[in-house]
């Protein structure tokens, strides 16, 4: 993924973070994502995991 921006980086690495402890956890986990169109080329990613984790990406 050479074309990825790394402004997304935060909001990947933090995925990846709830990933590894929805895996470890003994019982059920869900993890949403939700994104929204922002000006100036953008967007909101929410990443719903028990809390709410928002991030700004460029896009």
């Amino acid at each position: 993924m050479s074309t990825d921006k790394p402004a997304a980086d935060p909001a990947k690495q933090k995925l990846l973070e709830l990933f590894e402890d929805v895996l470890a956890h003994d019982g059920y986990g869900e993890i949403r994502i939700e994104t929204k169109i922002l000006k100036r080329q953008q967007k909101e990613v929410i990443l719903h995991y028990g809390r709410q984790y928002r991030f700004v990406v460029d896009v």
